[in-house]
């Protein structure tokens, strides 16, 4: 460990007979309070309490990597406030999130307020309500060093990747910039396709379907027993000549019954990527509304509770509690032939089963029936979690198929056809849409009459942009990073400008690129997939207590200061592309130069250092201010919400918060505005107006 426990048995203050509980967020303690007697205080950490010094590395590699941890500045009377109350309480439990990160907080915690780690000190909950917390108050335990452990090594390897990579950056791109362990590989991933994107070059085919009428069509899918290959219209023409020569017959008819089992519940990982594409939630809003869900809300008529388990775990397992209460739920709700007796195993048996499956705490809270007391995004969130679980303990849906070949000489023609039987957990949980596919009733042998033969071309696609949800399901499958953190990576990429959103899509930057170019050539270990994900493995077998900490750091590091060194003698600074605007400075006459910075796009004089002159980017609507007669232009305000004012504020100071279009209102002659929305209605921009335009 970083540090060994110094016991005392100073008193300087009279003791209460009351016990001090510790938790991270002050909602929660609101709603754990509540459950407890006035025997029990309760106070937030507010998060950590101590870290690494943000001003230096703070890690002593010459030293077994030791950390040099600091009270976080601006906690002094958090910690005043906690200490205070601890030497006055006969007894302090902590109570932290029930995670690696929680954990490590906790011996924080045990750190700064003379508590023994090894004595029974650490309480946990996987979800709040009245019943679970005060039977965990009940069970204490020591605080779990691996788990500890496997948390500092994680803290320990980012900053030294972090703080030793990031100065190169600086040096060779821009100031500001951050090479992240995990990032840098999340990034790799998404440059690597905009690379095989770019690179991809389409392929003409072309697909030939046999319509039979009354709906039936079959798809051509094998010539003379192999997959049917059409690259060119000469072969597709080519193939319908020769169709033509013979007669289409039922050559085999296959019917079977088929039963779809239902989706495990969430974990963090899938919550998030199907809040991506179910709700349009981003995964950071995700992890937000679903903690307010977790943390605990005021229930009309219930009071203040928790609604799901924790939202950070990487288990499908559920509690035999929590199954029984389902089948009963579902029993009750829709019949005994919806129940089921579903267990799902999860992937690696070893890690992460210390909590459920994100599942709601009570089943019979229905979305609906509580609804009111919810904002929308936390009711959008708690029905999808509340449809995922119920669901995963339904009975499966059948359906009765049938698999039609169709022969005309060597060509080979298929079509499948599928009825839903019993619609089962896809009562609850929606799926994309299902379309009943009917087959007529045919027979082996049967000759059938074509109606047109469908001939389409068609051009291979390159492989689609990640979008959130898919970039989630490949760092999963990928092994990059932990789903607790998913949504802090993508969040980094965006901030520091590697990426940037073009609708759902994540889409790298040159900057991007350009720090995935340098972090290749001499940190080749850090963007490697395969690499990261053992080294994910690494970390995770401290947490087993399998590996000592600073033996994981020790190995890496030895290559890793080889490389630093490398990189710091040989990187020279990139030369960016001067991109040239059509203004001229009015200070020195040379042209202004379009630069990006923290708050985006600006023009800066292309005589520097010699000339600073720096000024925004304008851009003009076209539209003359009714005013003055000088140009609106598109402005931002300091929350850098956008809207339209006269450039020649501050002499006149007409502005607009939707697009001005130089119309003017038939009935009060004030500007009309295109509204905001997919509509873009125009409307008159006197609030005391109704015009509008259908």
């Amino acid at each position: 460990m970083a540090e060994t426990k110094k016991k005392t048995t100073k008193k300087t203050a009279a003791k209460t007979n009351r016990t001090l509980l510790i938790v991270e967020s002050p909602s929660k303690a609101k709603v754990i309070s509540k459950y407890l007697g006035s025997k029990y205080k309760v106070l937030a950490s507010v998060g950590h309490v101590r870290d690494l010094p943000k001003s230096r590395l703070a890690v002593d590699v010459k030293n077994n990597f030791e950390p040099e941890y600091i009270n976080i500045r601006g906690k002094a009377e958090k910690i005043k406030e906690l200490k205070k109350e601890a030497a006055v309480s006969t007894k302090v439990l902590l109570a932290t999130d029930p995670d690696r990160e929680g954990e490590a907080i906790s011996w924080h915690l045990a750190h700064l307020l003379d508590i023994d780690p090894s004595t029974d000190c650490r309480v946990m909950f996987n979800e709040i309500n009245k019943e679970t917390v005060q039977a965990a108050i009940k069970d204490p335990r020591p605080i779990d060093i691996d788990l500890v452990d496997s948390q500092q090594a994680r803290r320990v390897l980012d900053r030294l990747v972090g703080y030793q990579i990031s100065p190169l950056l600086w040096k060779k791109v821009s100031k500001g910039l951050s090479g992240g362990r995990v990032q840098s590989a999340a990034l790799k991933l998404i440059c690597d396709r905009e690379n095989e994107i770019q690179a991809f070059v389409p392929e003409e085919y072309w697909t030939i379907s046999a319509d039979f009428g009354n709906d039936f069509v079959a798809d051509l899918a094998k010539i003379s027993g192999k997959k049917a290959v059409c690259s060119t219209a000469v072969d597709a023409d080519a193939i319908e000549a020769d169709l033509a020569k013979g007669e289409y017959a039922v050559e085999d008819i296959k019917e079977a019954a088929k039963a779809t089992k239902p989706y495990a519940p969430f974990t963090t990982s899938s919550m998030q990527q199907d809040a991506s594409i179910k709700l349009g939630f981003q995964t950071k809003k995700t992890m937000q509304v679903a903690q307010q869900l977790y943390e605990g809300i005021n229930i009309k008529g219930a009071g203040a509770r928790g609604l799901i388990t924790y939202l950070r775990t990487d288990s499908v397992r559920i509690s035999d509690q929590a199954r029984a209460a389902a089948k009963s739920y579902i029993g009750d709700k829709f019949g005994a032939n919806y129940t089921a007796n579903n267990v799902y195993a999860n992937k690696n048996k070893a890690m992460q089963d210390a909590h459920e499956a994100i599942r709601p705490s009570d089943v019979n809270l229905e979305p609906d029936a509580i609804k009111e007391s919810l904002t929308p995004d936390q009711y959008k969130l708690y029905k999808l979690i509340w449809d995922r679980f119920v669901a995963s303990q339904m009975a499966a849906a059948t359906y009765d198929t049938v698999a039609v070949v169709i022969k005309n000489g060597k060509y080979e023609f298929k079509a499948n056809g599928s009825r839903m039987t019993f619609d089962g957990w896809k009562k609850v949980y929606k799926t994309s849409a299902e379309k009943e596919v009917k087959i007529p009733k045919l027979t082996v042998g049967q000759k059938l009459d074509l109606k047109q033969l469908l001939k389409e071309q068609k051009f291979t696609q390159p492989p689609s942009r990640f979008t959130e949800a898919s970039l989630v399901k490949e760092m999963e499958e990928k092994n990059i990073g932990r789903p607790s953190t998913y949504a802090s990576i993508i969040n980094v990429l965006i901030v520091r400008r590697y990426i940037k959103r073009d609708k759902k899509s994540l889409v790298p930057t040159k900057m991007g690129f350009d720090v995935i170019g340098i972090l290749q050539d001499y940190f080749a270990d850090i963007v490697d997939v395969e690499f990261t994900g053992v080294m994910e493995d690494n970390l995770d077998n401290i947490e087993l207590g399998n590996t000592a900490w600073q033996d994981v750091i020790a190995a890496f590091y030895k290559g890793f200061s080889e490389e630093l060194k490398i990189a710091d003698a040989e990187v020279e600074r990139i030369e960016k592309e001067v991109v040239l605007s059509d203004e001229v400075c009015e200070l020195c006459g040379k042209p202004m130069a379009i630069k990006e910075g923290r708050f985006g796009k600006f023009l800066a004089c292309s005589g520097y250092p010699e000339c600073k002159n720096t000024k925004a980017i304008v851009k003009s609507t076209g539209v003359k201010c009714p005013t003055c007669g000088k140009d609106i232009i598109e402005k931002k305000s300091r929350r850098g919400i956008v809207f339209y004012g006269c450039s020649g504020y501050p002499d006149c100071n007409v502005s607009y918060w939707d697009k001005p279009t130089g119309e003017f209102c038939p009935k009060c002659n004030s500007m009309l505005v295109l509204g905001k929305g997919k509509s873009k209605i125009k409307k008159c921009s006197n609030q005391e107006c109704d015009y509008k335009e259908k």
